[in-house]
Parts: structure tokens; C-alpha cells; sequence
């Protein structure tokens, strides 16, 4: 194919900037991070004792999204195994994405995978599932360390039934200790007392990166990532500042030097310089908003949907607005409306993701109410909804 052709005999016919632009990618987990040596260290002291046949604190890790937490985790993890095997120690360990993996029946079997239990993909209950894990753990007498990354995205979507169980499986002769590591600061107000209490047994609070640590970061990925002097310092220091001011977020700054790179390399450009970085930041957003809309549940889609309209014709959307264009909305789609309460949080979750923005206003003597507008750009936000052609027919009905 003639376009393809270009393309590829473009691609091979240059030269490239990079050594190794894997390292730029948030799953890569460095043997280094730089500012998080205090992190380390404190989850390290918390799961030391399973070195020594004793069970662990569970321990409850916070921060805003690219602060550390996955990357600490899953280092201090690696090097625990890896001490584990030296000593010979019965201990398994089992990292989770609950976003990636989804549902309470595919987390249970990951936990089984963790302890040699196989366990069928589909066809059983999910109580079936989880007495089995519960048997084996106890027979095995193994200790289990379980991380649950993005814990608050199983809990709004399934509630802390799940959660709350397996806080309760610490009775000897099996050993479980979970590490919930959750990006919503507000996460904990969802959870029931009891399994509030029994998780945050230890607490370790990752702040976001200052622009001189997202530098250093940048820096010591540059020199993997990149043959020498193929990026320039005012493309390093513009990475930074744009993550920092966008709270701090490691991953937005390496993922901001990798387009950028790649930009400069499609272009057969030698360096990297600010203006790649300033077309990255561009097209990282429009591919992030689209991505992230386009993988809503239904009802977030809607909810979302609702407030574009609103602001569309009102200007100014209150949640009371919003929520009676969501209910028109899901008369038409099909769907059953769920209560103002629910769509509430709904819009919480929507304003942490970035789509929205949510706040309360005062209304003099008439109270307070809280004002909701879009955060992103809602051509792109419109393009993306539009891809669901229920959405589409509900929009253009009203355009």
C-alpha cells in the first residue's frame, strides 16, 4: 500500500533519538525513583515483618494520579519477592489493577492464581470463588500480600462487600495483608467504619511532584530514554512545569517528553525542543478526554452528556439542572434513572477524572447550590459521546 509504503520507508530511512523509549512509559518501573526514598522506606518497615513469619499491617496508600504510588508499591514489592526466594519463606505476593481488571469475580481469581488455585474464568459464583480462595489460603498456611491499585474504582462500581471480606480473612493458619492504594483523596468516605478501620492500619500520603523533582525525574529518564544530547533543557524544563502545574503528575510529564520525542523523530528532527512539547501536550489531550469518555459506563456517559447540554443552552448548570436533563435523557436511551443522590456522586467521580468541574456556590437567602461546568473542551467532549449512537440521536435531537 502506497501511503504505507511512505510511511514506513520514512520511519526506517531516518535515524532515530531514542536508545530506548520504553522507559518513558508509565507501566516501566525504574530500579530508581527519585523523591520517594521516604515512601520506600515506610512501606518497606510496614511488610518487613512477613520476613520473619509474622503477618503485616494492611496499609492504605493515597495520592493525587503519577505522585508514586504505583511505582513504590510495585518496586518495594519486586524487592520483597526477591528476598522472599532468597530466605526460602512461604509468602506470596499479588498486585491488582481493579480498573484494568474490573470485576469482583476476576479479582478473586487472580487472588487464587496468586496461591496455585485455578479456578475457571466463568461459571461460578462469585461466593464459590472466594470460599475456594479462602480454603486454600487457610491449607496452604501461605502469608498473602495483596495491593488492590485503584481500590476506589471497585468500590464505587461494586461497593466494599468484596473489600470488606477479605479484611476479615486474617485468621490464622492463612495470613492476608492488603495494601489499597487509591488515587481519590474522598475515597474514604465511602467506605463502611469496619473496613475503614481494619485497612488503614498503616497510612502513607504521597503529595504531587514539585517542578524541580519532576526535573530531576525527567532528567534521569532522558539519559535511558534518548541518545545524548537529543533533548534539549528547555524541553525538560517545560515537561515539568506543565505536569506540575497540572498537580504534580510524573506520568503526564514522562508521557509529555515520549510524544514529544516521537514528534521530533517522525519529523526527522535531531533534538527535542519546546515547541515539540507544546504539539504533544496537544495531542495528548484530545487522545486522553477521547479515551477516557469513550470508556464511561453507560451512566456516567449520560451523566456527562447531561452537563454538556445543560451548559450548552443554560450557560450555568446546577446539579438540579443537570440531573433533570440526565433523567429526559435515560427516558429516551432506555435506561432506568437513577436517584439524584447517585448521580450526584456520579458527578464527583466525573470531576476527579477531570471532565468536570463541581462546586458550591452561594445563593444569598435561597441557600447554596453546586454549579457544574465541563473541564475539557467540548468539541472534543461532543465528539467522543457521539460515538455511542444512542447519545448521538439524544444530542443532535436537541441541536
Amino acid at each position: 500500500m502506497q501511503v504505507l509504503d511512505e510511511v514506513f520507508n520514512r520511519f526506517m530511512s531516518t535515524s532515530s533519538i531514542f536508545k530506548n523509549p520504553e522507559v518513558l512509559r508509565q507501566d516501566f518501573i525504574p530500579d530508581n525513583l527519585p523523591h520517594r526514598d521516604t515512601h520506600i522506606r515506610g512501606l518497606g518497615k510496614t511488610l518487613a515483618p512477613v520476613l520473619r513469619g509474622y503477618r503485616c499491617s494492611n496499609v492504605f496508600i493515597y495520592g493525587k494520579p503519577g505522585t508514586g504510588k504505583t511505582a513504590v508499591t510495585n518496586l518495594v514489592l519486586k524487592e520483597l519477592s526477591r528476598r522472599i526466594h532468597d530466605i526460602d519463606n512461604n509468602v506470596s505476593t499479588c498486585y491488582i489493577n481493579c480498573r484494568l481488571v474490573g470485576t469482583e469475580y476476576k479479582i478473586l481469581t487472580r487472588l487464587c492464581s496468586s496461591i496455585g488455585l485455578k479456578v475457571p474464568f466463568t461459571g461460578l459464583a462469585t461466593d464459590e470463588v472466594f470460599d475456594r480462595f479462602v480454603k486454600t489460603l487457610h491449607e496452604k498456611s501461605p502469608f498473602l500480600i495483596v495491593a488492590l491499585d485503584e481500590i476506589d474504582f471497585l468500590i464505587k462500581a461494586r461497593g466494599d462487600k468484596l473489600l470488606y471480606a477479605l479484611t476479615r480473612v486474617v485468621s490464622n493458619p492463612g495470613k492476608l495483608s492488603i495494601i489499597g492504594i487509591s488515587n481519590d483523596l474522598r475515597f474514604k468516605e465511602l467506605l463502611d467504619p469496619r473496613v475503614l478501620s481494619s485497612l488503614s492500619e498503616e497510612e502513607l500520603v504521597f503529595q504531587p511532584y514539585t517542578t524541580p523533582e519532576l526535573k530531576d525525574i525527567l532528567l534521569e529518564r532522558a539519559s535511558l530514554a534518548f541518545i545524548d544530547g537529543a533533548v534539549s533543557e528547555g524541553a525538560i524544563n517545560l515537561c515539568a512545569a506543565l505536569a506540575a502545574t497540572e498537580h504534580g503528575d510524573a506520568r503526564r510529564a514522562l508521557n509529555l517528553l515520549r510524544v514529544a520525542g516521537e514528534l521530533a523523530d517522525y519529523q526527522g528532527i535531531s533534538r527535542v525542543v519546546e515547541s515539540h512539547v507544546r504539539q504533544a501536550r496537544m495531542k495528548i489531550e484530545n487522545d486522553h478526554i477521547s479515551q477516557v469518555v469513550t470508556g464511561l459506563p453507560l451512566h456516567l456517559r449520560v451523566v456527562l452528556t447531561s452537563v454538556y447540554l445543560s451548559e450548552k443552552f443554560n450557560n450555568n448548570c446546577t446539579t438540579g439542572e443537570a440531573y433533570n436533563t440526565y433523567s429526559e435523557l435515560c427516558n429516551e436511551i432506555g435506561i432506568d434513572v437513577l436517584s439524584q443522590r447517585r448521580v450526584s456522586g456520579l458527578i464527583n467521580e466525573l470531576d476527579t477524572l477531570g471532565l468536570l468541574s463541581a462546586h458550591v456556590t452561594s445563593m444569598g437567602r435561597y441557600g447554596r447550590t453546586k454549579r457544574v461546568r465541563l473541564a475539557a473542551s467540548s468539541a472534543i467532549v461532543e465528539k467522543a459521546l457521539c460515538g455511542d449512537p444512542s447519545i448521538k440521536g439524544a444530542i443532535d435531537g436537541r441541536l
